[in-house]
């Protein structure tokens, strides 16, 4: 069997260490790097005795157009003076597919989405990009790695002539969108400056970057949400007759056992609500403590109006996707398990870390006053325009779905949490949160007080 034919039937774990024959000599990868099952596969390796990156092409269909596009993309960036790792060797692979070879980047490291200096330095070679006339249409963080004082630019494949200023505006919002919302806000203007420092021509019209940067992170967040329902490199997912099975794909050879039994872990788990619509338990597996919830059918009534809907543990398995996407503190979903019957749907589950924190009535119920919360509440007003800024409403802010932990307030119980597409929709649903959050405390409390002082101060009012 040919390396191509070979790699293709690997799917997503292909055989390491992995001797492929090539013209200039035998490629050995020692590692993979990235896996596109049946189509493009990177890794790190030696040929000739000297380190390299291969990126290997071999899709049945489309792969030598690939391959041409990666080969013209390193070349038009190394024609551009811009710092990107030497291609060493390029050619047909036998019996199909093609191949690059690229002088391996010893001691770079990806730039740190929590670095502003890492960010600017990455912005300022976007803008160096764009001035030499060239796109990188994937532009996110993992297509640029930094080596001392040089920013290379890599994937080649997606390296393209720049048509016009308006192109280059969008590209840098697409950059821009692959950040924390709240970094690439609060970071926007030195972020601009150093990708103006690397394109000074640059007439990049603020207002229009910013719309750019809400829609480009918008199709992210779409595309995003779509993936964790079907099986790709991020989530395994598994379908039959009876059962309807997401995971988080690095979290799936862990979470077998339990996702084989929910129930039988569940019983044997601590105890956190037992009650007719739900069931919840804190489990410890491996020395790792989760979190088990199971959506319970009450009867055949409940049963019959459930079935055609995707279950309540299917929108909290979105929702936290969603909010955790958007920088939004929660527990990290890690599992979805939907009983089924063909389309009809049963009783499901949903697996989350746990999060050891104390729930904010408790925590707040402790302090003597409102200025012995400030910490607290300042950090709850965040979580609260976060939410606003994304049109994200929770539907039940009782504090006891509030946990105070490690400096921050994280959200849970997300079954009826929404996003919505128009500020009407969320105005509306805002003012019966804001008010269902306010009942926490009573009139007189001084912690109700200050946050409404601190909400009208906000504009969340």
């Amino acid at each position: 069997m040919s390396a191509a034919a070979s790699l293709r039937a690997a799917g997503r774990q292909p055989p390491a260490p992995c001797d492929i024959a090539l013209d200039g000599g035998a490629l050995t990868v020692e590692r993979w790097l990235r896996v596109l099952p049946g189509k493009r596969f990177t890794g790190a390796g030696r040929w000739n005795g000297q380190a390299v990156l291969a990126k290997l092409f071999v899709a049945a269909r489309g792969a030598e157009r690939h391959w041409r596009r990666e080969c013209q993309g390193a070349e038009r960036l190394q024609a551009a003076g811009l710092p990107t790792p030497a291609p060493l060797a390029a050619g047909a692979l036998a019996g199909g597919g093609h191949y690059v070879l690229y002088a391996y980047l010893e001691n770079a490291r990806g730039p740190d989405a929590a670095a502003a200096d890492d960010l600017a330095r990455v912005c300022a070679q976007l803008g160096r990009l764009h001035a030499a006339g060239l796109l990188q249409e994937d532009a996110h963080l993992g297509n640029f790695l930094l080596r001392g004082d040089e920013v290379f630019v890599i994937d080649g494949d997606a390296v393209r002539p720049l048509r016009d200023a308006r192109d280059g505006e969008e590209n840098l919002a697409l950059l821009l969108a692959q950040l924390p919302p709240q970094t690439a806000t609060d970071g926007r203007g030195p972020l601009l400056a150093a990708y103006r420092a690397g394109n000074p021509a640059a007439d990049v019209d603020e207002a229009r970057l910013a719309a750019a940067v809400e829609r480009a992170r918008a199709a992210r967040l779409a595309d995003y949400l779509g993936k964790c329902l079907r099986d790709c490199s991020l989530f395994r997912v598994e379908k039959t007759a009876t059962r309807f099975v997401a995971m988080a794909r690095d979290e799936a050879d862990f979470l077998a056992p339990i996702v084989a039994d929910p129930d039988r872990w569940l019983a044997a788990g601590t105890p956190l609500k037992l009650g007719r619509t739900s069931t919840l338990a804190r489990v410890e597996h491996a020395g790792r403590m989760l979190v088990i919830k199971r959506y319970n059918i009450k009867g055949p009534g409940h049963a019959l109006s459930r079935c055609w809907r995707p279950s309540r543990a299917w929108h909290s398995w979105v929702a936290g996707q969603r909010l955790r996407f958007l920088g939004i503190a929660t527990p990290r979903p890690l599992a979805l398990i939907e009983r089924r019957l063909g389309p009809l749907r049963g009783k499901a589950w949903l697996i989350t870390e746990y999060c050891p924190g104390e729930n904010l009535a408790d925590r707040l119920a402790r302090h003597h006053d409102d200025s012995d919360s400030a910490e607290e509440l300042n950090a709850v007003i965040r979580l609260l325009k976060q939410l606003a800024s994304a049109r994200i409403s929770h539907g039940d802010m009782k504090a006891t779905n509030l946990l105070w932990a490690a400096g921050q307030v994280k959200i849970i119980d997300l079954d009826a949490t929404r996003q919505h597409g128009n500020d009407t929709s969320f105005r509306k649903a805002w003012s019966r949160d804001r008010a269902r959050f306010l009942r926490n405390w009573k009139e007189e409390c001084a912690v109700r007080k200050r946050l409404q002082a601190m909400l009208a101060e906000n504009g969340l009012l």
